[in-house]
């Protein structure tokens, strides 16, 4: 049976978006949607802000990372809103850029040294 996802209220809040590198969470922000809109993307007009992990997004991230690695996926963006994973991103996700504008690390690094350390060039 197919299952829409349902609408959070709380996205008004926020979108987070948490990029896991390897399995492990590397980098977030906060995605909040410009006013009078609901789509916190930051190509359709979200703003980003600087943010910390709280701790049911820890244990998301602790839940769903050794799986992510499992399956051999190095570079995941997932999307929690008000505790509640929403999205798991592996084909284009977004946001490094923009976690690093607002002083978080630069993600591109330890993206590079994993697919190097994946295939043995380490």
């Amino acid at each position: 049976p197919w299952m829409i996802q349902r609408f959070l209220p709380a996205v008004r809040a926020g979108d987070k978006r948490i990029i896991l590198i390897d399995g492990v969470a590397m980098g977030q922000l906060n995605r909040v949607p410009a006013e009078g809109d609901i789509r916190a993307n930051l190509v359709r007009g979200g703003a980003g802000q600087a943010t910390e992990l709280t701790k049911r997004e820890q244990e998301i991230c602790a839940r769903i990372g050794p799986l992510l690695r499992e399956r051999g996926l190095i570079f995941v963006g997932i999307d929690v809103i008000d505790g509640n994973l929403t999205e798991i991103n592996v084909t284009s996700p977004t946001g490094i850029r923009a976690i690093k504008r607002l002083g978080g690390p630069d993600l591109a690094v330890p993206i590079w040294d994993a697919i190097e350390n994946r295939l043995g060039k380490s």
